[in-house]
């Protein structure tokens, strides 16, 4: 099928903003849509007017708009009919080519609606938007799009959001951006221009039933309803650090990534620990082993095991008070998570989710949330391996729990988990996000903006390097009041970025930032 999607300003006059929808929609179906996406279009008195041109142009438009009754917006579908289809909350909608799912607003910031609608069967995922920020299309959007495997096709208005509002001076602008992303991330089309316009792309919404990652892993499959209710049942925070005051202002973390494997990766680490004050030195998963696969090889991994054990011995004896090591290991036949400390094994976390690449390792049932002593305070930490990271749902529970800093010792799959998944859980949960990986290169197709029609094709083919990367929070969530002081950039609640380069990637992270979960973006 052939999606295109919008972008327009809108008016106080009804009859304005009426006439520029008519010309847009006149313009995008030139090239024969088979689903046209509009922004949000407030509260109109004329989607009858629109339905018609569905009708005319035989194909479906989708849009949400303010309805007097209602305090959000709504988001419907017009059909080739001229049929006005309102869908209940998380429905999905059937077309010839496949189902539906509508979002509208700030739905996308969060996991769950787009959740909601895969599960029940949505390939394409509609969004209809107006928004000053660049946090929906270049961090959350997209994330939705990879952490479900679903189509995204989102259109925003363009022109003025707000005059004033308390925080800046500044006349707010609609950005445009609107753009069609492919299910594991790929950017298919996008109006790269602040004005009137559309962008289409053909996609097989087909694709969008492959729920594979790319060691064959199921993601629907993966998911553990009963334990996650298990989980939320069990929540309990008093007896962790939750006082401000206690927490550490700030904290020295580390990823370090060794290229060497077995005995001499040990001591490549024991080397970097004698030399260094890190608090926290966030290791990849099984760091000391370069090709994974030979952990399916049971006298290896018996092998894999012992070298488990001499690790943190050896690690132990070189840590200081107060210091720590985060990767993963085999412990007992089990793929666990790991902190060591200068006591030895401090605490660890199995391995929560199914996946391929260890499919010989039981499952735990528990989600472990850690005190963690700093010589200035204790903070809250939780860790995450294997695909477990990737799984909204138990990021979710983890920042339920007043976690500070998601440790993440992992093996990347696709490009799609560093560029969007992992930098949106940091966002939407205000949490500080240090991963761990080996760095990885991957084959991937560019795409050219032509700017005649505003098509993306993919014409060029490059490798892309990948690496893990520390996500730090803004001090607190009360820079907002500073927006009078210094120009708006764009985005709200973007966290603060540093990727792993070379063997040796430091930064001070806040984990204070991350007791306040005010989510700037509403």
């Amino acid at each position: 099928m052939r999606i295109a999607v919008t972008q327009l300003t809108t008016s106080s006059d009804p009859q304005e903003t009426l006439a520029n929808c008519i010309n847009v929609i006149s313009q995008t179906a030139a090239c024969k849509p088979s689903l046209i996406v509009l922004p949000e279009l407030g509260n109109i008195s004329f989607l009858q007017e629109i339905a018609e041109q569905a009708k005319k142009h035989h194909c479906y438009i989708t849009l949400s708009l303010i309805q007097p009754t209602k305090k959000h917006p709504t988001s419907c579908l017009l059909s080739p009919q001229g049929e006005i289809i309102y869908p209940a909350e998380q429905q999905v909608l059937t077309t010839p080519w496949g189902k539906l799912g509508l979002l509208s607003n700030n739905q996308d910031t969060s996991f769950e609606t787009s959740r909601g609608l895969t599960l029940q069967g949505a390939q394409l995922l509609c969004h209809s938007m107006n928004t000053f920020s660049l946090d929906q299309h270049n961090i959350h959007g997209p994330a939705r799009a990879c952490e479900n495997k679903v189509f995204l096709a989102s259109a925003n208005k363009i022109g003025p959001f707000l005059t004033e509002t308390q925080q800046t001076n500044e006349p707010l602008v609609s950005l445009g951006e609107s753009q069609i992303v492919a299910p594991h991330g790929q950017l298919l089309a996008k109006i790269t221009h602040n004005e009137t316009g559309f962008a289409f792309a053909d996609i097989n919404l087909e694709d969008a039933l492959k729920k594979l990652r790319p060691d064959e892993t199921n993601i629907i499959e993966q998911r553990r309803p009963l334990l996650y209710q298990a989980l939320q049942s069990q929540i309990k925070t008093a007896t962790l650090t939750t006082d401000n005051n206690k927490v550490p202002t700030t904290a020295n973390v580390a990823l370090f990534a060794t290229y060497k494997s077995n005995e001499q990766a040990i001591e490549d680490v024991c080397h970097y620990i004698e030399n260094n004050l890190s608090d926290i030195i966030q290791l990849p998963e099984l760091f000391f082993i370069a090709d994974k696969s030979i952990t399916h090889n049971t006298e290896q991994l018996a092998e894999i095991e012992n070298l488990s054990t001499q690790l943190i011995s050896q690690i132990s004896a070189q840590l200081r008070p107060f210091q720590y090591v985060c990767t993963s290991l085999v412990i007992e036949g089990i793929h666990q998570a790991v902190i060591i400390s200068e006591q030895g094994l401090f605490a660890t976390q199995q391995q929560l989710h199914f996946c391929q690449r260890y499919s010989w390792s039981a499952l735990g049932n528990h989600l472990q949330i850690i005190e963690l002593p700093l010589e200035q305070g204790n903070i809250n930490v939780a860790m995450l391996t294997a695909d477990d990271a990737n799984i909204p749902e138990i990021v979710n529970l983890a920042a339920l729990n007043n976690i500070h800093i998601l440790l993440v010792p992992f093996d990347i799959q696709e490009p799609c988990e560093v560029e969007y998944n992992l930098i949106a859980k940091a966002a939407e949960h205000r949490i500080c996000i240090v991963a761990a990986s080996r760095e990885k290169s991957f084959t991937t197709a560019t795409p050219i903006d032509k700017t005649d029609n505003n098509i993306f094709k993919k014409n060029k083919v490059k490798a892309q390097k990948c690496t893990g990367f520390i996500a730090n929070l803004t001090i607190t969530p009360t820079q907002l009041e500073q927006w009078q002081f210094r120009k708006f950039e764009g985005y709200l609640n973007r966290p603060l970025v540093k990727y792993q380069h070379g063997k040796i990637t430091k930064a001070l992270v806040y984990p204070s930032a991350a007791c306040n979960k005010l989510t700037i973006l509403q």
